[in-house]
């Protein structure tokens, strides 16, 4: 029967990149509802941003991958919120429930909220106030096919308000996890946000953030360590971009300065990967650290580059809670700080 589910999933990926080719060539700034991909959990946030192929009780991760979702997170509440850069914030608040012989269940809100904004006429005139801020309802559903593998989505219904133009529409985050408990193994593959705008801001329709992620996790055995490793973006290979204020010219000969193939292919390559690590020190206190290539070669000042790219943090459990911290590094000046906080209303129930 395993064997039968893996075949049908195996023959539909296909088909179903074959509908968004389209997509393929789209990659952050070119698309609408961006917000999508920012890293709400605290812990996905310290482990480089990305994560989808770790499988425990922690409901945060089924917000990057709807196949994590399972029994063990019946009745658990997750609450998540980033003070994000200037005024902006955004954060995500789900809850699971879990159904025998028919699955597991999830909803959450997302939301992100860009603060207040002064309106002025094309002239300078102050006019007044307006706000703008992007909600996504999202509806996640997974059930295991076997003891080793788990298929799951997510149906995310997005409202955005700008000022006074809105757009809705809705996205489809399909998921795939083996996982095997015996060798401390797990891997994970993600097709995110498939689908469209259905109303626009003004006229032209816009493309959502289409991605495909490829994730792998090890327990070291026998050690207090996992190490995640996820590639991102294998829709698209080229995912650098040349900054015009940079000098490409060698400021002596005059001639431009041209890498080579192979330095070319390998920053390529590397733009792919986010690589984390967590120290599971005891079951009540990790210690997590992260490196974004990509951010770090994004957002880094080329005189002063510091950690841009690099994240950590740490998790705790205090009574019937865990908390979670996660700073994420991308930019010189600042970094923004993840909270998440989550709990199971299971636990606060007396054993009888």
């Amino acid at each position: 029967m395993m064997k039968k589910w893996v075949l049908i999933i195996v023959c539909l990926i296909p088909y179903t990149l074959y509908l968004f080719i389209p997509c393929f060539s789209q990659t952050g700034g070119n698309n609408t509802y961006e917000f999508l991909n920012l890293s709400n959990p605290a812990r996905v946030a310290s482990l480089g941003g990305t994560l989808i192929s770790v499988k425990d009780n922690d409901l945060n991760l089924s917000f990057q991958n709807p196949s994590l979702l399972d029994s063990t997170m019946h009745n658990s509440l997750s609450l998540s919120y980033v003070d994000y850069f200037t005024d902006i914030k955004y954060g995500y608040a789900a809850h699971s429930r879990t159904y025998k012989k028919i699955g597991s269940f999830s909803a959450g809100i997302q939301f992100l909220d860009y603060g207040n904004f002064t309106s002025a006429s094309v002239t300078g005139e102050i006019t007044g106030q307006f706000t703008a801020a992007e909600y996504a309802l999202n509806l996640a559903y997974a059930r295991p096919l076997d003891s080793m593998f788990s298929v799951g989505g997510t149906l995310k219904t997005i409202y955005s308000k700008l000022g006074e133009y809105t757009s809705y529409g809705n996205a489809l985050d399909i998921g795939a996890v083996y996982y095997n408990k015996k060798r401390l193994l797990s891997t994970a593959l993600v097709i995110k946000n498939i689908g469209m705008q259905w109303k626009t801001y003004y006229i032209e329709n816009e493309p959502l953030p289409f991605e495909i992620q490829l994730g792998f996790s090890q327990k070291i055995p026998h050690a207090p360590f996992r190490i995640n490793v996820t590639a991102t973006h294998l829709e698209k290979w080229d995912l650098t971009y040349t900054d015009p204020s940079l000098s490409t010219v060698d400021p002596i000969t005059g001639d431009p300065i041209e890498k080579s193939k192979l330095s070319k292919n390998a920053d390529k390559l590397a733009r792919h990967f986010v690589i984390g690590g967590e120290v599971l020190l005891s079951k009540n206190f990790h210690l997590r650290f992260g490196y974004n290539y990509q951010h770090r070669q994004d957002l880094k000042l080329e005189s002063r580059p510091g950690i841009a790219g690099f994240s950590f943090g740490f998790g705790v459990k205090v009574l019937k809670f865990h908390l979670s911290y996660g700073y994420a590094k991308y930019h010189a000046a600042e970094g923004p700080n993840h909270f998440t906080i989550s709990t199971n209303f299971s636990e606060f129930y007396s054993k009888k």
